[in-house]
């Protein structure tokens, strides 16, 4: 089922957007590196992107069955390819903007 399984955040300060979300909700985060962190809980986790080089804004990110056959689609259906097909601890993904220039991403677990 194609759905939002993910939202990233970015922060200036890793440390402090953690102690936030565990106060204001009591999440749970794991460190992937000195950048990011996730909450795990297999519903619609949320990652925290401390890194410079980063986006501003937040990326929604679409959980999908077959990522070449979704990079396919959003290009047939007039979306813009921002960031090819990578692969990251517990998939691959690509970033794409939509046709009002949001930017999303669509994920495949291994």
């Amino acid at each position: 089922m194609v759905r939002l399984n993910y939202l990233e955040l970015p922060t200036r300060d890793r440390a402090a957007a953690k102690r936030f979300y565990a106060q204001a909700f009591g999440w749970t985060f794991t460190d992937f590196g000195p950048d990011y962190a996730a909450t795990l809980s297999g519903d619609t986790d949320i990652g925290l992107d401390a890194a410079p080089d980063r986006i501003a804004e937040p990326l929604p990110v679409i959980e999908v069955g077959d990522l070449e056959a979704a990079l396919a689609a959003v290009v047939q259906a007039g979306g813009t390819i921002t960031v090819p097909i990578f692969a990251f601890p517990g998939g691959r993904r690509f970033h794409f903007r939509d046709v009002d220039g949001h930017e999303l991403a669509a994920s495949q677990p291994d």
